[in-house]
């Protein structure tokens, strides 16, 4: 076999470039073995150095069906590279290995993707042939028992790939045109109004204590009286509730109208909304 023969099977088989194949195959006078574990460690090299660096693009994936559906987030340091052939078609296949896995990533880590290799040596080897910083974020499977899920994804870059994906789980006993009607505008109102919560009594502690502190700092040099100052707290404080949990938000279809009023009016006693999950690139 020639070298430009062996060069070119190298590159079919590790997809590093020529120049780093060349070098690999004289490292290991003509091995090509023993040159893809060049390569490999090289790549793992390379990727190390990139992993200080910021990566606050990339996409969301979307993976799975009505009954289960897993939301993935794959960060990279350019849009340029969020649009990449290669890095689409490693996140479309990742999302779905990850819904397979149920968003556990120690297992997707691990999981072998089509060419053979699993997930984690294909992850470096993608960083070391794209050169970028490269890192799998928020991850989420809805599954539940007598329930159907819905999606809605904006800013699409390729089918299942965008920069904000919601995945929202209702719960029923039936499923007809009104619920499914439902479920779409239901995650489109989520993807719109991004709820950090299902009900206000649901959102974590530490952001309520957070949002507390920005209220007393922004009312401590009002000069008014105490009492006063205490009220407009409570006051800003529930607005604040109301306004991050979803069943009391404003009805992006209707506004006049609060979440829960909308799925009240649909008069359908076993139907709940049952959980959710929005990613947006960003944010």
């Amino acid at each position: 076999m020639s070298d430009i023969e062996k060069i070119k099977k190298l590159r079919q088989s590790s997809g590093a470039g020529f120049k780093d194949c060349n070098a690999a195959l004289k490292e290991s006078n003509g091995d090509i073995d023993k040159a893809v574990e060049i390569l490999r460690v090289k790549g793992i090299t390379k990727a190390s150095k990139k992993m200080s660096r910021d990566a606050k693009e990339g996409v969301i994936v979307i993976s799975g069906d009505s009954v289960k559906t897993s939301i993935i987030e794959v960060n990279c340091e350019t849009d340029f590279v969020a649009k990449n052939d290669d890095f689409i078609n490693f996140v479309k296949e990742l999302s779905e290995i990850n819904n397979k896995c149920s968003s556990n990533l120690e297992k997707l880590s691990k999981s072998n993707m089509i060419n053979g290799k699993n997930v984690e040596d294909n992850l470096v080897g993608l960083i070391a042939k794209i050169g970028e910083k490269i890192t799998i974020g928020r991850v989420q499977t809805i599954e539940n028992s007598n329930s159907q899920n819905f999606t809605y994804q904006h800013s699409v870059i390729k089918d299942n790939v965008s920069k904000l994906g919601v995945v929202v789980s209702l719960e029923s006993n039936e499923k007809n045109e009104q619920i499914s009607l439902f479920g779409k505008q239901l995650s489109m109102h989520i993807a719109a109004s991004n709820p950090i919560a299902l009900n206000s009594d649901e959102i974590n502690k530490d952001i309520i204590k957070k949002e507390q502190e920005l209220i007393t700092e922004e009312l401590k040099n009002s000069g008014k009286p105490e009492e006063i100052a205490k009220k407009i707290s409570l006051g800003k404080i529930n607005k604040f509730k109301e306004e991050n949990s979803l069943m009391n938000q404003d009805w992006v279809m209707e506004p006049k109208k609060k979440v829960k009023d909308v799925l009240s009016e649909m008069n359908l006693p076993n139907l709940k909304i049952k959980e959710f999950k929005r990613i947006k690139i960003g944010e």
